[in-house]
């Protein structure tokens, strides 16, 4: 059977300085491999990318708080918006009451013209009434008088010949 410490170099059982500090110098070599080639590039991409995620952090807030201002003032405008429409909803509702005033009282005026023309024409139609009327009163006078003139009536023809006259009259209306 093999003896396992053949495999170590030098593996006595005491301790070897030499291949200490081969190894020392191995190590030290391979740490400056190591941090040349891939610690610092490691750390280049590490740093990149911790700017990059500060970066966005910062992104994101300015975008938060450029949302937060645009909402703010979306939320101003639309109370301004709501603002201005019950005030144009007032005035129209002002507009509607003082045009509404303005028609009755507008109606209320031609309603008492055509009343007054009315009254007028009526008065009218009464004087040309009562101007027909005399007349006619006036022509029947002349005719009874002058059948009166042409014979002598009695009471009872008189009164008959009125009658008769009187309801011509009444015809002719």
């Amino acid at each position: 059977m093999l003896d396992p410490r053949l495999f170590i170099l030098n593996a006595e059982i005491g301790f070897n300085a030499g291949d200490m500090i081969v190894q020392l110098v191995m190590f030290v070599i391979l740490l400056a491999l190591i941090t040349k080639f891939a610690w610092r590039p490691l750390m280049n991409v590490m740093q990149e990318r911790e700017q990059h995620v500060a970066n966005e952090i910062d992104t994101a807030e300015k975008n938060r708080q450029e949302s937060e201002r645009l909402m703010k003032e979306a939320q101003d405008e639309l109370k301004g918006t709501r603002t201005n429409a019950q005030k144009i909803i007032d005035d129209a509702r002002q507009t509607a009451k003082s045009e509404e005033a303005e028609m009755i009282k507008a109606a209320k005026s031609e309603a008492e013209r055509i009343k007054e023309s009315a009254r007028l024409e009526i008065e009218q139609e009464k004087e040309r009434a009562v101007q027909a009327l005399q007349e006619q009163v006036g022509t029947l006078s002349v005719q009874i008088a002058s059948k009166v003139i042409e014979k002598e009536l009695t009471v009872d023809e008189q009164e008959k010949l009125i009658n008769e006259y009187l309801e011509k009259v009444g015809e002719s209306k």
